[in-house]
């Protein structure tokens, strides 16, 4: 009997954030314009990095990839969701469904890695200022974005092949706008035991660890600052860190958000509504955090602009 309710789906639905038919003109224009606009952001942002050579530092490379992170991030979902809206067709197949899921996973946590990765080259500069080019080699950033995007590409990997072996019920209606690994598991008709303990296991360890990291690297940061006599002095090892702590803060407290809307009595909805800030509104902020409080990101863009008006 049990047999009989599952079937072999090949697509799921994606109910989106609300289904007021009038909502979705209003929809399509707000997150088409929050897309265009975390894109060329962030492009700005790597265009920038690459034309000036002033910038070819640790602390840019990893702004520029972060950058670029972005831009895959809000890919993965925004253009589905935009489509689905235009088109008023909300099937995305189970193949489809499962490379969303897939490529979510790794730049979701690609930005959780690489924002680690930036909080220990903070604290590098601020607390060795004078071996801060001898630590932070090239070699020493190009292993670590290596060993960022191996992590990630290896459990997003184990993730979506553990789902191969669920089977599903005849109801495939996903309370979201993407394909997110937690709903689809919802969905399941057979015991998903093992992905469960996997997915908590693993983003735990993904989570934990990196934010200790960054933790730890702050509360060294603030000491060191701590022990800076002159005020001046102060406001500038701040000011060098203050636009990271900015998105830190961005990414995890939506994070945090996202995690405890989860536990209410209607948490797909409002899950899907939180996630809203991690998936788009982050990323979208991300390019104008840096730029607005970074001189040398603000000349190099104006020297962009001035290069591309000569032409």
């Amino acid at each position: 009997m049990e047999l009989e309710n599952q079937t072999a789906i090949s697509k799921f639905i994606l109910l989106g954030l609300s289904e007021d038919m009038d909502l979705q003109p209003l929809l399509f224009g707000l997150f088409l314009y929050l897309y265009l606009v975390c894109v060329i952001g962030n492009l700005l942002i790597i265009l920038s990095v690459i034309s000036d050579s002033h910038l070819h530092t640790p602390m840019y490379f990893f702004l520029s990839n972060l950058s670029f992170t972005d831009i895959c991030f809000t890919s993965t979902t925004i253009p589905k969701m935009l489509v689905n809206i235009q088109t008023q067709n909300k099937v995305i197949t189970y193949e489809g469904c499962l490379s969303q899921m897939y490529f979510f996973m790794i730049f979701a946590g690609l930005e959780n890695l690489l924002l680690t990765v930036m909080a220990y080259d903070r604290f590098v500069v601020i607390c060795y200022p004078l071996h801060y080019m001898a630590i932070m080699k090239p070699s020493l950033c190009g292993l670590l974005l290596l060993l960022s995007w191996v992590i990630c590409l290896t459990y997003s990997l184990l993730q979506c092949l553990m789902v191969l072996r669920v089977s599903f019920c005849k109801e495939t209606e996903i309370p979201h706008f993407f394909c997110e690994l937690a709903q689809i598991l919802k969905l399941a008709c057979s015991d998903t035991l093992i992905n469960d303990i996997l997915l908590y296991c693993v983003t735990g360890l993904l989570g934990v660890i990196p934010l200790t990291g960054i933790l730890f690297s702050y509360s060294r940061i603030i000491s060191s600052i701590m022990g800076i006599s002159s005020t001046g002095g102060k406001y500038k090892a701040f000011s060098t860190c203050g636009s990271h702590l900015s998105v830190v803060t961005l990414f995890y407290g939506a994070g945090l958000w996202v995690y405890l809307t989860s536990g209410t009595a209607h948490p797909s909805r409002k899950g899907s509504i939180a996630s809203v800030m991690y998936t788009v509104i982050t990323p979208m902020l991300n390019p104008f955090i840096y730029s607005l409080r970074n001189r040398d990101i603000k000349g190099a863009i104006r020297k962009l602009f001035s290069r591309g008006a000569c032409l």
